[in-house]
């Protein structure tokens, strides 16, 4: 289990480690994971996290380009910046490069509710601070 702790707000994902365990060995060796999560600018409703320059040696498993809300998508880069996308409604994962997949390595359990009005917050008032790390160690 991951905790996501974004701005004010608490979620528990599960890790999908049958159906993305390279995706998830990669995640967690990042973990702590300290940023800002912002708006989708492409993608719909929807957060990310922007990677940067920061490269994952991943292929594809369990990925989606029309992630439900609560689907935690990485893109590990290559047309585009890595990232983590968390859709909060409709979403396709896009960017500027165009339509992307992102690799669907967890899944929101615990705080779903909360996800429309934390899009909502982001939004409007502006980028927060996300910290992502196992639940375990909480």
């Amino acid at each position: 289990m991951l905790r996501l702790t974004i701005g004010r707000s608490v979620f528990r994902a599960r890790l999908e480690t049958e159906l993305a365990p390279r995706t998830c060995r990669a995640v967690r060796e990042l973990l702590p994971y300290t940023a800002k999560i912002i708006h989708a600018r492409w993608s719909g409703e929807a957060l990310w996290i922007p990677g940067g320059d920061a490269r994952l040696e991943l292929d594809y498993e369990n990925n989606t380009s029309h992630p439900a809300p609560g689907q935690i998508l990485l893109y590990p880069g290559g047309r585009s910046e890595m990232e983590f996308l968390l859709p909060y409604g409709p979403a396709m994962f896009s960017s500027k490069a165009g339509q992307l997949s992102g690799n669907h390595f967890a899944t929101i359990v615990d705080g779903v509710e909360q996800l429309h009005e934390l899009g909502r917050l982001v939004l409007w008032e502006g980028a927060q601070d996300v910290v992502i790390e196992l639940a375990d160690a909480c």
